[in-house]
């Protein structure tokens, strides 16, 4: 798990007790704790604002009062002044509002179990390591960028070493800056991601390798190093991982009118061989603005896949893959550990506070404003 995970598990456990809810399953069946978490919802609407993230589940979404993706909530959260924000997303999203917040405000996780599968394939011990071995290695200038989706820590990373933070939407814009203040790209920690945003730029695959940090010098020689112009991390979407070329074969081949959409988390293959992809707000938007009677097979979360069937009945909308492509440690997040947030509020004791230290949220903000500057 990621080392500010552990110290921020370590300090709750210190501050508040160990994580244990309120309740138990025992004591409250599943309708009366959403009957309850209305109730409560209610009486706390001037202290408390909830942030949903798409891939949470109906019964979570519906006490959201914001929905999106990470950093729009995050960016939604810095304008907001009420005193607690319950962020029912995954760890790094909560880290990124944290800092974002301010000073006043308490940014809650339901669960601190809900961390990120992609996010704990790097570290920033391992980044430091990488990062002196790339330097060793070549006298052309490296530029890093990590897509939001990580730790404090390795966005801290980036803003100490001239580099920047992306999303998928803004990915290629980025890429575009680093390689524009650099010869080198260094990109985490979903190599998809970076992979095919490069390509679509016109970089070929044989300009990019792959540093996995299992390995002795991630793999690669120091050579490799020199040669190549773009350096991807080796982590990957456990999510978006389950979408296979197979699948768009198998879509295409039942339909051929199916348009298939993916994120671009999506690998290589899979991307390449769908009709589209982009971010989430893409492909809602994409999905939102098409005729009725368009058919989308899309490549992302199994709940928002379903959210957008529910929402747009005139058109067919069904995943990509037969198989549920849950995102599981999002969905961690349940009723349940909501309820036991706000019954803490309520009791003037919140539990699950997700703190950024100074020194690591000072460097952040210096990425995340870096990606905002770049036009």
């Amino acid at each position: 798990m990621l080392d500010l995970f552990e110290n921020q598990n370590q300090q709750n456990d210190e501050n508040n007790g160990s994580h244990k809810p309120i309740i138990s399953e025992e004591e409250l069946s599943d309708a009366d704790v959403l009957v309850e978490l209305k109730k409560i919802k209610e009486e706390l609407k001037d202290q408390v604002v909830v942030l949903g993230h798409h891939y949470q589940q109906d019964d979570v979404i519906s006490f959201a009062d914001i929905i999106g993706d990470s950093l729009q909530l995050a960016r939604e959260a810095a304008n907001l002044d009420k005193p607690f924000i319950i962020f029912c997303g995954v760890h790094f999203m909560a880290e990124t509002t944290d800092m974002l917040t301010k000073a006043h405000q308490k940014v809650i996780l339901p669960d601190l179990r809900a961390g990120c599968s992609m996010a704990d394939m790097a570290k920033r011990s391992e980044i430091d390591k990488a990062w002196a071995f790339m330097q060793k290695s070549t006298k052309e200038k490296i530029i890093p960028v990590t897509y939001i989706n990580c730790a404090a820590t390795l966005k801290a990373f980036v803003g100490d070493n001239d580099g920047s933070i992306c999303t998928s939407s803004n990915a290629e814009k980025i890429i575009k800056w680093a390689l524009d203040q650099g010869e080198k790209l260094l990109f985490f920690p979903d190599q998809h991601l970076g992979r095919n945003t490069c390509f679509k730029m016109g970089i070929p695959l044989s300009d990019m390798v792959v540093y996995n940090p299992n390995m002795l010098n991630g793999g690669l020689t120091a050579a490799q190093i020199d040669k190549s112009k773009v350096i991807l991390w080796y982590g990957f979407c456990s999510v978006h991982q389950g979408f296979t070329l197979d699948q768009v074969h198998a879509t295409k081949k039942k339909d051929p009118t199916m348009t298939v959409i993916v994120h671009p988390e999506c690998n290589f293959e899979v991307t390449q061989a769908a009709d589209d992809n982009g971010s989430t707000s893409y492909i809602i938007e994409k999905i939102a603005k098409s005729p009725a009677g368009s058919k989308f097979a899309v490549g992302t979360e199994i709940n928002l896949v379903n959210r957008l069937a529910q929402e747009f009945l005139d058109k067919t909308i069904v995943s990509l893959s037969p198989y549920q492509c849950l995102c599981t440690t999002m969905y961690r997040v349940r009723p349940r550990w909501l309820l036991a947030s706000f019954r803490a509020i309520k009791d003037n004791k919140p539990i699950n506070i997700i703190t950024v230290p100074e020194d690591i949220a000072r460097s952040s903000i210096k990425a995340l404003n870096r990606m905002l500057d770049i036009k």
